[in-house]
This record gives C-alpha cells, structure tokens and sequence, in this order.
C-alpha cells in the first residue's frame, strides 16, 4: 500500500466491511503511543465536540438562553 501526491490511500476492502467504513464515513487519524490509528467518527458528535471546543471560554456573561438564541439564528 503507498500513499498517492495527494496523500490518500486505500483501505482494504475486508477492512472496511469488518468496521463498517462506508462511502462518506468520517474518520480521523490520532497518535496513540507512537502509533497512527485510523478511528470512525460519529459525524454528529464529532462536529458538536469542535464547536463547543471553539467556543469555550468566549461566552463568558451570557445566559444558556442568550447562548442557544445565537445557535438558532
């Protein structure tokens, strides 16, 4: 297996039928003790997680309800 220009490459096709890597699947790649793991992210808790880590500590002063009035709008 190699890594193209682009620095993609391919999962094996047994790998991705064993874990459930299916078109559109979001993953991540995180070092775990010197060693690159490929993870399987639940795209919607994975895109609360970052949002909430951009916005911590920058509501300071204002209510949940002021927050969530932001988040609808």
């Amino acid at each position: 297996m190699h890594i193209t220009i682009k620095g993609q490459v391919t999962i094996p096709q047994n790998i991705r039928e064993k874990f459930g890597f299916l078109p559109h699947t979001e993953v991540e790649f995180v070092e775990e003790n010197g060693v690159v793991v490929l993870r399987k992210v639940n795209s919607g808790s994975s895109m609360v997680k970052k949002m909430l880590q951009r916005m911590r500590g920058r509501c300071r002063g204002l209510s949940t309800e002021d927050i969530m009035k932001l988040t609808r709008s």
